[in-house]
C-alpha cells in the first residue's frame, strides 16, 4: 500500500484511498470497548466464559462471549457493520461493496443464530450502543435460568 496521498484505490478495490483503507484496518474486530465493558461486569457476577470462541466446533464462527455448559452465546454487533436499524448509515463512497457486506454479515449473523438455537443454544445479541450494565444483567440471568434449568432436569 502506498503512503502517496495521491493514491487511488485500484478497480473493484474496497478501499476508497489509502487513509481509508488504514481506518478500516484498524477497528478491531473483538476485544472492542462494548465487549470489554459487558464481560468485565458479567466477571465481576462470578461467571466464567470463554472470549471469541466457536460455540460449535464445526461451525468457523465465534461468538463474543461463550457459556459452554448451559449453551449460551454472547454477541456484541457493531451498529454499522450489522446493520442496526437505529444507528446504520449507508456509506457514502463505495456504497456497493459496503451494502453488500453489511448484508452478508447479517445474513450469517441470522444463519448462526439459527444454526445454534438447532443446537440447543441461547443466543444473546446485544447492539454496541446498548448500556452495558443491562447487557450484563441479561447475561447472567441467561445463564442462572439455564443453570437452573439443567438442575432440574438432573434431578
Amino acid at each position: 500500500m502506498s503512503e502517496d496521498p495521491t493514491w487511488e484505490a485500484p478497480a473493484g478495490s474496497w478501499a476508497s484511498s489509502a487513509a481509508r483503507r488504514r481506518n478500516m484496518q484498524a477497528i478491531r474486530s473483538r476485544d472492542t470497548k462494548p465487549e470489554k465493558l459487558i464481560r468485565r461486569l458479567v466477571h465481576a457476577q462470578g461467571l466464567r466464559f470463554r472470549v471469541a470462541a466457536r460455540p460449535l466446533p464445526d461451525l468457523r464462527r465465534t461468538a463474543d462471549m461463550v457459556f459452554r455448559p448451559v449453551k449460551v452465546a454472547v454477541f456484541v454487533d457493531g451498529c454499522y457493520w450489522h446493520g442496526c436499524p437505529e444507528h446504520y448509515v449507508p456509506p457514502r463512497t463505495n456504497s456497493g461493496y459496503w451494502s453488500e457486506k453489511v448484508l452478508r454479515n447479517v445474513t450469517r449473523d441470522r444463519d448462526t443464530d439459527r444454526r445454534l438455537r438447532e443446537a440447543g443454544w441461547l443466543v444473546l445479541r446485544f447492539w454496541e450502543h446498548e448500556s452495558a450494565e443491562e447487557c450484563s444483567l441479561a447475561v447472567c440471568k441467561a445463564v442462572a435460568d439455564r443453570k437452573a434449568r439443567q438442575t432440574r432436569a438432573s434431578r
